[in-house]
């Protein structure tokens, strides 16, 4: 269980910095909880700069030829087109955002990592302590599964030089090392889900903008779209893919054929954001050091790329490299970047919600107008695709 470096999840960014580390030939151990990998995670977007980090991994290329190229966002309402977002000058590489289920997305990192090393990756494992002590880091793990402690609900440590907690907004490991984080919620509530793709939108992400709330549609692979509709207060434990889609229907003109329904969920929204990310020998990574809203689809993408920066610190500080200013220097830097997504993501649903009909058309006209203005379009789509972070 030993190991350079011992990451607590097995997420997308977890799996990702686990496979750039591996490359650099460092020995890395994932601990991850769950016995099998959840299809109904939210995550679709991949943007043009995490395209970047994921081909240094070997997987950009496999998730492109699997993943549905979005080259372009319309905004309509009323049933009017009032503008569109092109993504082609974004990147040369990559001139359009990617859409893969995260399920796929995981996968793909995970088949990578086993490439790898097949025993990288430890699963039903629960960590339950961790101990810092100025030499190595310590963590207790627990195993419900029974299959690799030796016994049922056995126990074991497992030491290393490094710990990186990448496991999740909610992170226990987060809590057991004192950081405190500043958390916000807001008045913004979504009900989701995936419908076999019965519009003519193509590859084109569409968001309407309506007086009740918008609507936003993704396209997916094998002929699925996602719809995801902004409600005035939390979902009722009753939701059904009929009232999703009645509220599409309602909102939009569009209704999704309820019985193809893949995915249902409903979320509200809040951001977290830790007040450090690096504690001794152990760094905070991905939703653990920052939650954004999902709106926008950036909190895993922001994740990659505090990822794509911290491999090169680890390798030094593994080599007996001092690192100390290097890592003030990340997290500074980092959170600062999570800091513009939460922006972001508070803007992007700021446009979202409801508004008289007088005070929509203003907002529209105005979405219109920048959008037809080819310097402001580009803007806005760097913006939109995270190239801030880029670098």
């Amino acid at each position: 269980m030993d190991a350079d470096v011992l990451i607590a999840g097995a997420g997308p960014v977890g799996l990702y910095l686990a496979a750039a580390l591996l490359q650099e030939g460092v020995a890395v151990r994932i601990f991850e909880q769950r016995q099998a990998r959840n299809r109904h995670t939210r995550a679709i977007g991949i943007h043009p700069p995490s395209l970047h980090a994921l081909a240094g991994v070997g997987v950009a290329g496999d998730m492109v030829r699997e993943g549905v190229r979005i080259r372009a966002g319309m905004a309509v309402s009323g049933g009017r087109t009032v503008g569109t977002m092109a993504f082609d000058s974004v990147s040369p590489e990559y001139p359009f955002v990617l859409a893969l289920p995260q399920f796929r997305t995981e996968q793909l990192l995970e088949d990578r990592v086993n490439a790898l090393d097949p025993r990288a990756i430890v699963r039903g494992a629960d960590v339950t302590s961790v101990k810092d002590d100025g030499g190595k880091v310590t963590l207790g793990v627990a195993d419900g599964a029974g299959d690799w402690a030796g016994a049922a609900h056995g126990s074991v440590t497992a030491t290393g030089a490094l710990l990186v907690a990448a496991d999740g907004a909610r992170s226990r490991l987060r809590a057991a090392l004192g950081v405190p984080v500043v958390r916000r919620m807001y008045p913004d509530h979504y009900l989701m889900g995936d419908f076999d793709d019965g519009t003519d939108f193509g590859d084109n992400a569409v968001l309407f903008l309506e007086p009740e709330g918008i609507v936003e549609s993704f396209p997916l692979p094998g002929g699925v779209r996602r719809w995801v509709v902004r409600l005035g207060c939390p979902a009722p434990p009753a939701a059904c893919p009929a009232e999703l889609a009645r509220l599409v229907r309602c909102r939009t003109g569009y209704l999704p054929d309820a019985g193809t329904n893949s995915m249902l969920s409903a979320f509200s929204v809040r951001s977290t954001l830790a007040s450090r990310t690096v504690a001794g020998r152990c760094v905070l990574l991905g939703d653990a050091a920052h939650e954004i809203s999902p709106i926008g689809g950036q909190g895993m993408n922001l994740g990659w790329l505090d990822a794509r920066e911290l491999v090169p610190l680890i390798c030094a500080a593994l080599a007996g490299k001092p690192t100390g200013r290097q890592l003030r220097d990340y997290e500074r830097s980092r959170r600062r970047a999570a800091v513009r997504a939460r922006l972001q993501a508070e803007i992007n649903m700021i446009l979202g919600r409801p508004l008289p009909p007088a005070l929509l058309r203003v907002r529209t006209d105005a979405i219109g107008a920048a959008a037809a203005i080819p310097a402001v379009n580009r803007w806005t789509a760097r913006r939109f695709t995270m190239h801030r972070d880029h670098g």
